[in-house]
């Protein structure tokens, strides 16, 4: 093989070589790219991510502000509740009574014009019937308030409801149990026991 062979095969070879790593470099160069580009999608969809999330954690605030501020609405309003619910509880029991007393009044009325009576009047008969008409009244104004007078002549003796102070033998065996006289009366209010009464029960 002649020199200028041996130096065209050298330069042959040395092209080749060079072309080969010019294809060696556009090949990375195209790989590198192609990664870049997975790279920025990759980025774009952490981006997209990031800003639905965001979007997601504003509205979760939105609503963690909005049930606040409902709370705090709620609460002060129970509370403007609860304070007038007390305030008016609190006139009421001062005066609840009111109407009660007022309506009494007459009664006592009554009892002073009997009291002047009794000084100036010699007709017992007109004072007893006064009498019975000021018991007859006031007899009324507890019953349009709620209180009745309790029954007890031979009814059944109820601890519940009776306060025996006495027993004594029954005169019959139906008697047994009963209560055959009473020493005090007892009253409801509303169907609740406001006075015992006093009863003698038969045993």
């Amino acid at each position: 093989m002649t020199e200028k062979k041996k130096k065209d095969k050298k330069q042959e070879l040395e092209n080749e070589a060079v072309e080969k790593e010019n294809v060696d470099l556009v090949d990375n160069a195209e790989k590198a790219g192609t990664e870049d580009e997975k790279l920025a999608e990759a980025a774009e969809e952490v981006l997209s991510d990031t800003d639905k999330l965001s979007a997601e954690i504003e509205s979760l605030k939105a609503q963690i502000d909005k049930q606040h501020n409902d709370y705090l609405l709620l609460m002060a309003e129970f509370d403007n509740y609860r304070k007038r619910t007390l305030r008016e509880k609190a006139d009421l029991l001062k005066n609840g009574g009111e109407s009660c007393m007022k309506a009494i009044l007459p009664v006592i009325d009554d009892v002073e014009r009997a009291m002047q009576a009794i000084e100036s009047s010699s007709d017992i008969e007109a004072l007893k019937e006064g009498l019975n008409l000021i018991y007859s009244k006031f007899r009324t104004y507890l019953e349009q308030n709620g209180v009745k007078e309790m029954e007890t002549k031979n009814v059944d003796f109820d601890p519940e409801k009776h306060e025996a102070i006495a027993q004594i033998p029954a005169a019959s065996p139906e008697l047994k149990g009963k209560i055959i006289d009473c020493t005090q009366k007892g009253y409801t209010l509303n169907d609740n026991v406001i006075r015992f009464p006093k009863v003698v029960v038969a045993q």
